[in-house]
């Protein structure tokens, strides 16, 4: 079995000002993360330190906003946004929220990256880990997590 850390699926674009998706920095996932892996960044946003976690769950069941999930540790190309608003709306709420616009769905050459109510998602059981829908997301919702093909989350 894959090993699974615990990803927030927000990258802190909108300051917690007018995202209805996003951290809400309440700090429930901090508290409650018996591992020390989760800290908040300069946004003010929950953010997980891989190294540290262990993949126990407890963060996803704590977070009010249903933001934090467990993903693939092998797998480092990771949606960084829950914002299911239509496009002008998510933009407006936020500076890198995605929008909906279906250009990681056509560039994923083994369709793991796929658009659903507004929101792009990743099979990580499909995804090749190549990186083309991180570099070509116009709004930059999709990163790399090694840093490679997009600046670290």
């Amino acid at each position: 079995m894959r090993s699974q850390v615990a990803l927030v699926a927000c990258n802190g674009g909108c300051r917690n000002t007018s995202c209805a998706y996003g951290c809400i920095g309440c700090g429930m996932c901090v508290s409650i993360c018996p591992f020390g892996a989760i800290a908040f960044n300069d946004n003010g946003v929950a953010q997980v330190d891989e190294r540290l976690c262990q993949g126990c769950g407890a963060c996803v069941v704590e977070c009010p906003q249903g933001i934090i999930r467990l993903h693939d540790a092998d797998c480092p190309i990771v949606i960084k946004c829950s914002n299911r608003d239509p496009g002008k709306v998510a933009r407006t709420a936020c500076e890198v929220s995605c929008i909906g616009c279906g250009i990681c769905e056509k560039v994923c050459p083994s369709g793991a990256a796929q658009v659903a109510n507004n929101l792009s998602a990743i099979d990580e059981e499909l995804c090749l880990s190549c990186g083309m829908c991180a570099v070509k997301c116009p709004r930059h919702a999709i990163y790399d997590l090694r840093g490679i093909l997009t600046a670290k989350a």
